[in-house]
C-alpha cells in the first residue's frame, strides 16, 4: 500500500505555528478514493468555526476518475472531527487577533482513515519571512 502524505508547503513559510492537532475529515466515499490516488491540494485551504464546530474551506479534492453522477464537488467545505476539549482551546485562541487554523498536511493513517494535520497559526510579516529564508540558506550551506 502507498503512502499518502500531502502537504501544505506554503504553510511553514507564510505563517508561524504554534499548536498542531490531528482531525478526521467527514468525506464523502469518491472523496476518499481521489485522495488515496494522492489527488487532493491544500494551497488555498484555510479552516474556520461554524456554530462551535471547525470546518475546512478551499480544500481541493479531484473529482473521482471512475466516479458517475455521484461524484463529489472538488471544493466543497468539509467538517473536521475533534474532541469537545480541542475545539474549545482553539476557538479561544482565534477569537484573539492575529490567530488562525491552517492545514498542514493530509494523510491516511494505518487504519485507512483520512486524517489531517492542522495547526494555529500567526501570519508572518515580510521581515519575518526574510529572516526564515537566512536561517535555512545557513542551514543548507552547513
Amino acid at each position: 500500500m502507498n503512502v499518502i502524505n500531502i502537504k501544505n508547503k506554503k504553510a511553514g513559510y507564510e505563517y508561524m505555528l504554534f499548536d498542531t492537532y490531528i482531525a478526521g475529515i467527514q468525506l464523502r466515499g469518491t472523496e476518499i478514493k481521489s485522495i488515496r490516488q494522492g489527488k487532493a491540494s491544500l494551497a488555498e485551504s484555510h479552516c474556520a468555526f461554524e456554530k462551535n464546530e471547525l470546518f475546512i474551506k478551499n480544500m481541493n479534492i479531484s473529482e473521482y476518475s471512475h466516479g458517475n453522477i455521484f461524484n463529489h464537488e472538488p471544493a466543497r467545505t468539509r467538517k473536521l472531527l475533534l474532541n469537545h476539549r480541542e475545539l474549545r482551546k482553539m476557538h479561544t485562541k482565534v477569537k484573539e487577533k492575529g490567530f488562525s487554523i491552517i492545514a498542514k498536511r493530509l494523510f491516511v493513517n494505518e487504519r485507512g482513515f483520512a486524517k489531517m494535520e492542522i495547526a494555529l497559526a500567526k501570519g508572518k510579516k515580510l521581515y519575518d519571512k526574510r529572516e526564515s529564508i537566512k536561517e535555512r540558506d545557513i542551514m543548507r550551506s552547513m
